[in-house]
Order: C-alpha cells, then structure tokens, then sequence
C-alpha cells in the first residue's frame, strides 16, 4: 500500500506520522543501503579530518575492494546457480564488510578482505535452506576468515567519531524495519554485561556505559547485522528471545578452542538458534490470476510449489526479478489476505499510479509466470483468547490483514468491531466479503457518501477527521477492546493516537510503507 491510501478521516498527521512516510518511501534494502552510504562517506570526511587515521588512499581501496569484490562475485555466483542477482543485497555486504575490516594496503591484509568479500558471497548461495539465508553473509565471510589467519575483523566502526551520523542511522534504520524493541533488548543485555566487566576493573558506571556503547560495536551490530530479517524467526517473542541470547554471546568473554568470542561468532550462533526454531525458506510461487477489488486496488493470487505456513495477519515478502531498477529495488512486503488452509496464496494490492518499477512488474504477470516468496512473519495476530474483544481498524487497502483473519473463521465466534476508512464507496475493498461476515462492520467515507449495501455507515452526526471522541462515540466500549490499526504510516500513526485518546489500553499496528 502506498501512503497516498491514506482517507482525510482520521487525525491530523503527528510528526511520527510524517516521519514514517518519508522513511517509508523506501524499500528496507534501499534504506540500509543509504544509510551505510552516507556513513561510508562520513568515515572517509573523518580521515580528512584527522578524526581517523588510516589514511585516505587506504580507506578508498579498502571501500574499491569491498564494493567490487562483493557486487563482481554476487553477478558471478548468480550466473553460475542461474538466479537472478540482488545487487542491493551485494552492496549492502560489501559496505559492512568495509566496515568490518581494517583499511590497510598490506598485500596478507587485502588478500583477507578479498577472501571474506567471496566467502560471504558464496554463503549466500553455499549456506542456504531453501533460498533463504542461514547465516549472515557479511559475519560469516568475517568468521571464516579469521579463522584462516589472514586476517581479522576488527569492527572499526565503533568509534566515538562516529557516533553523529551512526546513532541516527541506526535508529531510521530500526523504526523502519520495525526492530525498535529488539535492538533494546540486545542493546540492554550487552551493555550491562559489558559495563559491570568494566565495573570490576575499576571503572565508574557511566564510563562503562559510555565504553559499551562508543568503543564496543553494539549500535553498529544492532542495527546492521542482528536484525538483518532474512536470517531471523517470524515472531517476535522469537526475536526477542534471540535478542537476548545473543546479547549474552556478545558481551561475555568464552573460548572453545579455535573460536573465542566475537561480534560474528555471537551473530552466527544466534542465526543458528533461529533457523532451528523453524526460520521458512524460500518458496516458489507461479501466478495464477488477479481480480480488481475496487478501481484502485486488485487482488493477485498465487500457486505455491509447497504449502506456505502463516497466521492470519501475518505479511510476505515477495522477488520480483521481472522489475526494472527503479532506486528501490524488487523485494516488496504484502499482507496474506487469504486462509493459511487455502490452496492459493493471496494479496491485496493498492495499483494506482504512479506505478513503482515492482508494481508495474507486478500488473505485467501473465499465468504460469513465477516470483519467489523470500519470507514469512510479522505478528498482526489475534489474542488466542477467542474471547477477548478487538475493534479492527483498517485506512483503505490497510484492509487486507483483516481479510485474512476473516476468511480463516478466526473472528466468527468473536466479539469484534471493523471500522474501515476510505475515501470514497467504490474504494472499499472486500465489501462483499465484509458484509456477509456476519460481524459489525462500520464504513467512514471521505465524502461523506452511503457506504455500500450491507455495511453500516459510520459518519452519521460526524464531520472532518476521526478523532478520539468520535472514535470513542462509535464504539463506547472500545477501553475494553484491544485495538489493531493497520493503513500507510502516516494513517497508523494518527489513528493510533486516537485509539488511545478514546480509552484504548493496548493497540497494536500494521503499517503499509509506501513502494
């Protein structure tokens, strides 16, 4: 969904909500990749500076080396496994790896880096199940080489230099992967383990807390190479639990022999923890059709090449190797819209224009064309308690997890309330679906118009945007309901804010980056 979905009925948009457009205008991929770009350029104004001092001629053929080496092997890997290749993905391990390694001519230290940028290339092809990652590219081509003795990572980016542009970073970086909570509990783990080692040296509390955080990798760890999503498990308590274990592997000194603790070798035990909780693989799935939902917005149907499992409310990650580069590369997200017992797997898409290269790829499908289901997560769920009342809020195509929580029966038997926002009657998705549900649906249009057949209006004695007194007017009880919101950033924000100024205690959201 893009944030142009976003129906004038809700609150006026926070900062928070502006903010998430604006990062949410792009892919994660692009993101990452911008953000360790503007941090590679940063390093190299710091040597100018005197900030580091490596030398300039050593930075650029340190960054010359890790950037081609990484983008050349990718290209030649794919070629050989007859895949299409994921520059982005490339770019983004050779920047880490820049990162990793210490810039140096020495020819046994460049012979290291060129060995590590193959390694954590070749892993991604040699170190997969089922076209999924089960390592860190970038810490695994690390790990590996160490333990050759050419050369060793270093992870030079915790400098306190760094810091300025590092912590922003990061910090863009979380909020629009939606790893806020996980970084804090890995972030908290370490530090502290890392600050009471200090604290028996002799150190105060807040030079140790200062260390951990400026002279230890950690930021840079949490934000580029724990919550890297294709090596983690779907659900959150998964993560967190992750999060914490790693946390431990990070900050407390051990040694088994050849391997001692490093930033890699705690990534690397952690991404194998998550691949034996049950991390999916890579699916194959062959284009079986797509129908329109409204002028605005279609549904695509898929074959998959093996059953995919998913909860209701769960979202998928879909290659699109048909599109052209566009500057936001071909991975997309979509929220499942069908039932987990279904033959086909489904999603709602907004397609109005302006169309992204991966849309445009997306609508030129023809039958029997096949993309690759790359991941599988998220935790828009239901409470397991069939009786725990919700109210369903939904901005537009933000329908469609709810969809999928519907034609699974999870809400046939419970207490739940839609409230569905749209600009206008023939731009509410699924109405036929909704209105035969059997739950009450309520319908807030823009223009203030009837809402279609058998959906009940919810404008009536209300004007301009839903805020937290018109929201609690139409659903008095809502203090008792947890709340879910799902819509474009911008719409999320807003309406979760009202959510809480009605009474709500807890909500929970999905939002739809724009792409």
């Amino acid at each position: 969904m893009s944030p142009v979905d976003t129906p004038q009925t809700g609150p006026a948009p926070s900062l928070t909500g502006r903010i998430s457009t604006a990062v949410g205008r792009f892919t994660m991929y692009r993101l990452i990749l911008v953000v360790l770009a503007v941090l590679a350029a940063y390093s190299l104004l710091l040597n100018v500076l005197g900030w580091l001092t490596f030398g300039v001629p050593e930075m650029l053929a340190h960054l010359a080396l890790c950037l081609g080496l990484t983008y050349a092997a990718n290209r030649a890997l794919a070629a050989l496994f007859r895949v299409n290749p994921h520059s982005e993905s490339s770019l983004i391990t050779g920047l880490l790896l820049y990162f990793l390694f210490w810039p140096s001519l020495q020819p046994r230290d460049l012979a290291g880096v060129a060995l590590a940028c193959v390694l954590a290339s070749a892993s991604k092809y040699a170190l997969a199940w089922r076209g999924r990652h089960i390592f860190n590219p970038a810490a695994a081509g690390a790990f590996a080489t160490g333990l050759t003795g050419l050369n060793i990572a270093t992870w030079w980016a915790a400098t306190a230099a760094m810091l300025w542009v590092l912590v922003p970073g990061v910090l863009v970086v979380l909020h629009r992967t939606r790893k806020v909570l996980m970084a804090s509990v890995f972030t908290g783990a370490a530090t502290a383990i890392i600050t009471l080692e200090l604290l028996r040296s002799g150190m105060t509390a807040g030079m140790g807390v200062w260390q951990a955080l400026a002279q230890r990798p950690v930021l840079f760890f949490v934000g580029f190479m724990l919550t890297e999503p294709l090596t983690l498990p779907p659900r959150r308590p998964q993560q967190l639990a992750l999060a914490a274990v790693v946390g431990v592997l990070f900050a407390v000194p051990w040694n088994l022999g050849i391997v001692a603790n490093s930033p890699e070798a705690a990534l690397l035990a952690g991404n194998l923890l998550a691949f034996l909780a049950g991390q999916r693989g890579a699916v194959k799935l062959r284009f079986a059709g797509s129908r329109p939902l409204t002028p605005t917005t279609a549904e695509f149907s898929f074959e998959p090449a093996r059953p995919v499992r998913f909860l209701p409310g769960q979202y998928m990650e879909l290659d699109l190797p048909q599109a052209r580069p566009d500057g936001k590369g071909r991975r997309r997200v979509f929220s499942l819209t069908g039932s987990p017992g279904e033959r086909l797997v489904k999603f709602g898409v907004r397609t109005a224009g302006p169309l992204s290269a991966a849309k445009a790829a997306l609508l030129a499908l023809q039958p029997g064309d096949e993309v690759t289901a790359t991941a599988v997560g998220g935790d828009f769920v239901l409470p397991r308690d069939p009786r725990r009342p919700v109210l369903l809020i939904a901005a537009g195509i933000g329908i469609t997890p709810f969809v999928s929580h519907l034609s699974s029966g999870a809400l046939r038997e419970r207490d739940a309330v839609l409230l569905l926002l749209a600009r206008s009657a023939d731009e509410v998705a699924y109405a036929e679906e909704l209105g035969t549900s059997g739950m009450r649906v309520l319908v807030r249009l823009a223009d203030g118009s009837d809402p279609p057949a058998g959906l009940a209006s919810a404008s009536a004695g209300a004007s301009g945007r839903l805020d937290g007194t018109a929201l609690a007017a139409l659903v008095p009880d809502i203090d008792r309901r947890e709340v879910y919101v799902s819509g474009s950033p911008a719409s999320v924000a807003s309406l979760r804010r009202a959510a809480r100024r009605a009474g709500a205690r807890r909500v929970r959201t999905d939002s739809f980056s724009g792409y």
